[in-house]
């Protein structure tokens, strides 16, 4: 079933005006969590009510702070700590993972503080289950997704945790409508088989395009509140993602085909949102080229802008990589695509 519209993060319901959305994917440069939070907010908390800001990722801090690591720190009844060779499960919590904790609280102190008496749209980001799967190590040394078992009891223990997660963040932002994005950029090496075993000798087993929906599913399934699943991969496979029961899909679009944008169209046609990346994250920043990429790449997959409901302009992956003066300009660049996209719509 096709998610509801008016739940849909990214836009306006089916039956109001067509809104384009400004939002990021996640990441952000430095080591200061405050600076980031109150960046992102001033660059998103707009009048117009076109932002959708996030709480911002700044893996620069280290261990902990990382995709896999904040997501290995929510698992419940599964302790996790830092080997050389990375993550692992053990048997009982170490100092790494009472430094993951500290980092966590960091965040959600800084959220609380920056946000005090806010109302709106707020989006969190949690590593998904496959990409943490395959990132995260058994006790013996082979990667999570390589056992079915441990894989559905990780999807599990993620589902508790990120409850939790989101019931904080509730607590803390009382009039915050949060959404839930789902990361997975090593969902397209999961289905393809091309993740290297721990020896670096082969290659791990391809998991079954059914078992990879059936596991993304049952985890959105498990959050109350709009969802967005993530995914930057230039393959991620579009009609296996829509079929999951996201609110939205997020892409990276910057050098995207027109079939691929076709995909898109069939994807905002079945009631799911889109939040397009179309701005890059290595270079300058323009806004109005943005809009321009967007309103082309729609009319040429037979899409009116006035008729679309659920779309959203981001920049194409996370700003971590970028300096801090880049992700600005990349950031407020989405605001201003967002802005002239909605003023397009309405003309």
């Amino acid at each position: 079933m096709s998610p509801d519209p008016a739940a849909t993060p990214t836009g306006a319901p089916a039956d109001g005006p067509a809104v384009v959305r400004a939002t990021g994917v996640g990441s952000w440069p430095g080591r200061s969590v405050r600076e980031a939070v109150r960046t992102v907010r001033d660059l998103l908390v707009d009048g117009d009510r076109l932002g959708l800001p996030y709480l911002p990722e700044t893996p620069a801090r280290g261990p902990g702070a990382d995709m896999v690591g904040r997501a290995a720190g929510m698992l419940v009844d599964l302790p996790v700590d830092v080997q050389p060779s990375g993550w692992r499960l053990v048997d009982r919590p170490g100092r790494d993972a009472g430094r993951t904790a500290s980092l966590h609280r960091e965040d959600l102190d800084e959220l609380a503080e920056a946000y005090d008496g806010y109302t709106g749209p707020l989006k969190v980001q949690v590593c998904g289950p496959w990409t943490l799967a395959a990132g995260l190590e058994l006790t013996r040394g082979e990667r999570v997704v390589t056992d079915r078992g441990a894989t559905a009891d990780l999807r599990a223990s993620l589902a508790e945790g990120v409850l939790a997660y989101v019931a904080d963040v509730r607590r803390l932002v009382p009039g915050a409508e949060v959404t839930v994005q789902v990361d997975e950029p090593s969902l397209p090496a999961v289905l393809e088989g091309s993740l290297p075993t721990a020896s670096g000798y082969g290659r791990v087993r391809a998991v079954d395009p059914q078992v990879v929906a059936s596991g993304l599913r049952d985890l959105l399934a498990a959050l109350d509140g709009p969802t967005v699943l993530h995914s930057c991969h230039p393959r991620a496979p579009l009609p296996l993602l829509r079929g999951v029961g996201a609110s939205a899909l997020a892409l990276d679009l910057v050098d995207a085909s027109p079939t691929r944008w076709e995909s898109v169209a069939a994807t905002l046609d079945a009631g799911i949102g889109v939040v397009a990346g179309v701005l890059a994250t290595d270079g300058p920043a323009d806004g109005g080229a943005a809009r321009d990429r967007v309103r082309e790449a729609l009319g040429r997959a037979g899409l009116e802008l006035g008729e679309v409901r659920g779309l959203a302009v981001s920049p194409a992956c996370g700003l971590a990589g970028a300096g801090t003066s880049l992700a600005r300009d990349v950031q407020r660049a989405s605001v201003e695509a967002a802005r002239r996209l909605t003023d397009d719509a309405h003309a």
